[in-house]
């Protein structure tokens, strides 16, 4: 759920610049993405603590400016408490808990950052997938450090390049000896500015096209690996966005976790599940950034009435709330279909990315007018969200993306 009902988040003024330290129930305006009956009890508690996490950061000051990095003082925290273990099997020290549970603590963490949100739950899937397929020499000297956030993980798709057309990757791949040399360079990169654990899709036979692609563990610490500097991405720095070079960096067999032939379709594999809990992030976002507008209106007086009371503002909040639940429904739909395993999850997916991006975005800008100069202010995290949303119609796949996955399946149904 995006933040369980009963917990505190703090009051923010809107009457002047300062933040009050008077506390009230969380309010909701939209169902929750994921219900408290879709989870185990310990999945529960787990989601309940990281909601108490979100609210200190929140208290911080710390989740809602424009941060080069966030402390990690939050990721030591939020590894204390299991959120790098949280689909990592249970075999290899994590808890072994399903897709919505991870949906649930994106969702919970993005109303205050999703910056951070991001940053973590991406570590988290580099996690797991060494965990489910990496070598034993990696699953004993990388994952201990990973899982404690020592060392932070990435994964390496996108080139200067190549972006949605994941199949045009130039980082190549060559065979020398009982090795690998691998030589190229990946930019666009989540955690990639602090990262040095890649899980990093490159190409071993250009001729054969997504056939030919594979995907190897790579150290950042190791001779051929080569960080390129920080993005700098105005409101969502503290996602590390970045890249790297290869130079005749060399791997061994044993550092490829999937082969050519089967690496482009593990890719695909979990693309629908990135995408929808983005479209969870898209949803706590508009719903904070709602909760926000709903108490200036309510507590703000103007021309000796309460802005409440004004019935343009009203219904503008109105359709807000509309469009948010129903954000909230495709997401919620889109999240069963990834949790079940089902072909329903492509196009459920894909329709609630797309939504949930574009309205949200849409959206936040409404809630600001709303509140006026006090919209703009940093304590409110307002302006972040809105740069996060707007980055949300870019990452797992684009909007146009999107569009044309709709499309493909829309006229395939004609057939």
């Amino acid at each position: 759920m995006c933040g369980p009902p009963g917990l505190p988040r703090r009051h923010r003024s809107v009457r002047g610049e300062t933040q009050s330290e008077v506390h009230r129930p969380m309010m909701f305006v939209s169902s929750p993405v994921v219900a408290d009956e879709q989870l185990t009890a310990d999945e529960l508690t787990l989601v309940t603590a990281t909601a108490q996490l979100a609210n200190d950061l929140d208290a911080s000051g710390s989740g809602r400016v424009d941060a080069t990095r966030i402390s990690s003082s939050w990721y030591t925290r939020a590894a204390e408490l299991g959120l790098t273990r949280i689909q990592v099997p249970v075999a290899n020290g994590g808890l072994g808990y399903s897709y919505l549970c991870k949906l649930a603590i994106a969702c919970s963490l993005s109303r205050v950052c999703m910056p951070f949100a991001f940053s973590l739950i991406n570590t988290h899937n580099a996690t797991a997938k060494l965990a489910d397929y990496g070598h034993a020499q990696h699953i004993k000297n990388l994952l201990p450090d990973l899982l404690a956030t020592r060392r932070f993980g990435a994964t390496a798709l996108t080139e200067p390049q190549a972006g949605s057309d994941f199949s045009a990757i130039k980082t190549s791949a060559e065979r020398s000896g009982d090795g690998w040399v691998l030589n190229g360079e990946k930019a666009w990169i989540t955690n990639a500015a602090f990262a040095d654990v890649f899980i990093c899709y490159v190409q071993t036979a250009a001729a054969a096209g997504w056939r030919g692609i594979a995907c190897f563990v790579i150290d950042g610490t190791r001779a051929g690996f080569e960080r390129v500097p920080q993005f700098e991405l105005f409101g969502a720095n503290a996602i590390g966005t970045g890249g790297f070079r290869l130079v005749n960096y060399e791997a061994s067999d044993a550092d490829m976790i999937h082969p050519p032939g089967e690496a482009f379709k593990a890719a695909l594999g979990s693309i629908n599940g990135a995408r929808t809990y983005v479209a969870g992030m898209c949803v706590a976002m508009l719903g904070d950034a709602l909760a926000s507008a709903v108490d200036y209106l309510r507590e703000r007086e103007a021309f000796g009435a309460p802005l409440l009371e004004k019935q343009g503002l009203r219904w503008s909040l109105a359709d807000i709330a509309t469009d948010l639940e129903a954000a909230t429904e495709l997401t919620a739909k889109a999240a069963r279909a990834v949790q079940a395993g089902s072909k329903d999850a492509i196009l459920a997916a894909a329709h609630a990315k797309k939504y949930a991006a574009r309205v949200t975005e849409q959206h936040i800008l409404g809630c600001i007018q709303a509140m006026g100069a006090n919209g703009l202010l940093a304590s409110h995290g307002l302006g972040q969200h809105l740069v996060c949303a707007k980055l949300a119609n870019y990452v797992d796949g684009s909007t146009e993306i999107q569009n044309e996955r709709i499309a493909t399946l829309l006229f395939d149904q004609k057939k």
